[in-house]
């Protein structure tokens, strides 16, 4: 098992015993905290970064996405992506990757040697936002993507992070389901024995000093009708 570990940018490897190694350390390379991951079937890993210090209140920039080889070998294969959250891995082969400042979802095509090609939108929500600031970008987003997961007719499921809500979207940016629970969510997963039980991640905000602070985080599970996709 591959594990994003955040603050150190490192990813690490758990081993058949239980232990924990670092499998790669992104720190010479991410500019910032290090996000998001996906795993594809030759074992290579595609991680997002956040690009800038957000808990610091830093200007947003852009970031670059890095693959890390079953090996342990990084190299950065996109740039210019507005914060690379969530990603996905589609079927025929395509990585989706959520830019959560950027109002968009991101696709390209994945070679049989790891690289990227073909990058276009595959939704889009809303203009780019303009502000530098966090709290000013975060007035301009639509859907402030975080986590997200495919399911088996292609439809991908969005944390909205600023919206409190788990929005069902399709390629060219509609939304054909939303469900509302009543907090912001960051990360969500189809699973259960069905595979139709969406489950979420849940806090009263993403302040790193204040979810230190208190045990208020939550786990939510909802059906849903599609299952999730399955390699």
């Amino acid at each position: 098992m591959l594990i994003v570990s955040m603050r150190d940018r490192k990813v690490l490897r758990k081993e058949p015993d239980g232990t924990l190694v670092v499998h790669a350390d992104l720190a010479g390379h991410a500019t910032g905290h290090a996000n998001d991951m996906v795993v594809d079937s030759h074992g290579r890993g595609f991680v997002g970064n956040f690009g800038f210090d957000l808990m610091a209140g830093d200007p947003i920039r852009p970031a670059g996405l890095h693959r890390v080889d079953p090996d342990g070998y990084i190299t950065q294969v996109a740039d210019d992506l507005w914060f690379p959250n969530g990603s996905v891995i589609t079927p025929d082969n395509v990585l989706l990757v959520v830019e959560t400042f950027g109002n968009r979802v991101t696709a390209f095509d994945i070679s049989d040697d790891g690289d990227l090609s073909g990058r276009r939108p595959w939704a889009t929500f809303g203009p780019l936002p303009i502000g530098q600031r966090v709290d000013q970008v975060l007035t301009e987003l639509r859907v402030a993507g975080d986590g997200a997961c495919l399911d088996a007719t292609g439809g991908l499921w969005i944390a909205d992070a600023v919206g409190s809500r788990l929005v069902r979207v399709i390629e060219g940016g509609t939304i054909t389901d939303e469900i509302r629970p009543g907090s912001p969510v960051y990360a969500c997963a189809l699973g259960g024995a069905a595979g139709t039980t969406l489950f979420a991640c849940a806090a009263p905000d993403f302040h790193e000093k204040a979810r230190r602070s208190a045990r208020e985080g939550r786990m939510l599970a909802v059906q849903v009708a599609v299952p999730g996709c399955t390699p």
